[in-house]
């Protein structure tokens, strides 16, 4: 309750300092744009200042970084604009006009577009840079209110805000992007409306929706400031519409295929309003781009990566309560998301992020990517042809190729597969209650040494099992009888010898990964002290002599233990890619496992600033 209140309380004051500035220049602007700062001329026009919902956008701190660059902006500067052109649909390029008015799209031209400057599929920092000189650096947020009704829904009123951006910079890339909301009221007219509150406020979500009810819950997901105005959470990049700061995550159209994510620092703003008439005679001559049937952005043969159409083009333009009906009651956000410290969420937002990049290069560019794959599937096969495979798991001690190795090393496991997934339990059962405490936010703003604690416990684990799972093998090839407790308890002083020199070596790769020009050596080193644990463990080397003992054993055998080094990282990376994958295939139950821990008990995912 305290932490809804304070934020509401500095919304406001936000809004009262916008306030004075606005009031004095009123007059000024009068003459330039009645329509933007005239009283309301209308009852549509007053139900929409009073009900206009405050943005909550990411705030970016350095140009073309992380965070969302644009706003909601006014539509007005892409007509009479020589930068933007309008392309009609028979061929790529069909160039109709540039510059084109608002009057030129009024006459409908389904499957025509309009193109602005740049490439949706290599977009760098160049539709941030056009925004920036088209609607400047601290443009005016502007957004588009309507009411709207439906024949067999008497009685009900829809208010609806559309929100224009410059550009979608999700997984999907593509120029512009039109997002709305949706409230809704128990009324037959905006007058009526206006003496009271709405139900329910519904939420676009890329190709879906989700609704939240109005004052249902002073502790609830809907936040409303000064009792009339809803807070909207825009997601960077993809601008889907959230009711909370988070990351979201999503395997379908509706929900998107990625995560949107709205954690972070917020800057909130109280865009302009400007009113669309209910009437379709009195729109059409007062905002004619309503009437345009066509995208706004590139089309192009790319069609995955095409602008999208108008809001007059969507359901909910002509059937608002059809296109809410269908709206979900929550979404899939991660408890404490405000960190992402959930593994598998990270490693998925992260493969759908590589994959989508990957997928738009190959659009891009096919001969390159295709041939990049050949080249890969080539080496793949000819170092699959350079090895052996077929051997015994023991004798132990005896000369292998890389592919020997890595059969001789499942054949052990599978015929004492019982031993080593004991021996590997408490390492699990621990990891998951770290991961679980950290992913479901426990500790956050706990003490530094809390974190630094379950990252140690976690640490010691690994080294644990992998010690005890060195002396198993070792009693398995001498032929001694060997138990899980047995194993735990033989290696455990051999553990701690093996944690000075194993933290040392993980110390320097890791300092290594940080640079892209030593990442080669990273992988040498993680090669060479691959044998580090089972000298200390087996072959009785105290200490840090069995760095050395390890890097000379494996510069011998480097073209066995280099390759073996590789497939373990490939095993790995593949195991967190089928978490992800399994995660979201199968519907996402743990989700709704989490979202049943009370919101109230969430750590903040960020501030108001």
């Amino acid at each position: 309750m305290s932490r809804t209140h304070g934020r509401l309380r500095r919304i406001s004051i936000v809004l009262a300092a916008m306030a004075v500035p606005m009031l004095l220049v009123t007059p000024a602007h009068a003459e330039e744009d009645p329509q933007a700062t005239a009283a309301p001329a209308s009852p549509e026009a007053a139900l929409a200042e009073k009900f206009a919902p405050i943005m909550s956008l990411v705030e970016q701190t350095e140009a073309c970084g992380p965070g969302e660059p644009y706003v909601p902006s006014d539509v007005d500067i892409m007509f009479d604009n020589p930068a933007v052109a309008l392309r009609g649909p028979w061929t790529q390029r069909d160039l109709v006009k540039a510059a084109p008015s608002m009057q030129d799209v009024a006459e409908g031209l389904p499957g025509y577009s309009l193109d602005l400057p740049g490439d949706p599929l290599d977009p760098q920092c160049s539709y941030e840079k056009w925004a920036n000189a088209q609607w400047g650096k601290e443009p005016t947020p502007t957004i588009y209110a309507r009411v709207a009704f439906q024949e067999g829904h008497e009685g009900r009123l829809a208010l609806q805000y559309f929100f224009f951006y410059p550009f979608n910079d999700y997984n999907n890339k593509h120029e512009t992007d039109w997002e709305r909301i949706q409230l809704e009221f128990n009324a037959e007219s905006a007058e009526e409306a206006l003496e009271l509150t709405p139900e329910r406020a519904v939420y676009s979500q890329h190709y879906g929706s989700e609704f939240a009810t109005w004052g249902e819950d002073p502790d609830g997901k809907l936040e409303i400031v000064d009792g009339s105005h809803p807070v909207v959470f825009v997601s960077a990049g993809s601008h889907a519409n959230q009711f909370s700061s988070g990351v979201f995550m999503g395997n379908n159209a509706e929900l998107g295929f990625g995560c949107d994510s709205t954690a972070g620092d917020q800057r909130t703003l109280q865009p302009l309003v400007k009113t669309i008439p209910t009437d379709e005679a009195a729109a059409a001559e007062q905002f004619p781009w309503t009437q345009y049937e066509g995208h706004w952005g590139e089309v192009g043969p790319r069609r995955f990566y095409e602008g999208p159409t108008g809001p007059n083009r969507k359901q909910a333009w002509n059937r608002p309560f059809s296109w809410s009906d269908k709206a979900r009651e929550s979404s899939f956000v991660v408890p404490g998301s405000g960190h992402i410290n959930a593994r598998v969420t990270e490693t998925y937002c992260s493969v759908v992020g590589t994959a989508s990049d990957l997928f738009r290069r190959y659009v891009s560019s096919p001969v390159y990517v295709l041939s990049l794959l050949g080249v890969a599937l080539l080496a793949m096969r000819w170092l699959m042809r350079r090895t052996s495979w077929e051997t015994e798991a023991l004798p132990l001690h005896q000369r292998r190729s890389a592919g020997q190795v890595a059969h001789a090393s499942w054949q052990l496991f599978r015929e004492h597969s019982r031993l080593f997934l004991k021996i590997s339990g408490p390492m699990i059962a621990i990891n998951l209650l770290a991961t679980g405490a950290r992913s479901l936010g426990f500790i956050n703003g706990a003490p530094w040494w809390w974190q630094a604690l379950l990252i140690a416990t976690a640490c010691c684990a690994l080294l644990a099992a992998a010690a005890a799972s060195v002396h198993a093998i070792g009693a398995i090839a001498d032929g001694r009888p060997v138990t899980f407790r047995g194993a735990y308890a033989a290696s455990w002083r051999s553990a701690v010898a093996a944690a000075g020199p194993m933290l040392l070596a993980g110390a320097v790769i890791v300092f290594c990964l940080g640079s892209f020009v030593l990442t080669p050596i990273a992988l040498a080193l993680l090669a060479g002290w691959t044998l580090l644990l089972p000298l200390i463990v087996l072959g009785d080397v105290n200490g840090f002599r069995a760095w050395w003992r390890s890097l000379m054993l494996a510069r011998r055998a480097w073209r066995t233990i280099l390759p073996v080094t590789v497939l373990g990282l490939l095993l790995i990376v593949t195991a967190a890619l089928l978490s992800a994958a399994v995660l979201f295939l199968i519907y996402p139950a743990p989700f709704v496992i989490l979202n049943a821990v009370p919101r109230s008990s969430w750590p903040s995912c960020g501030h108001w600033s």
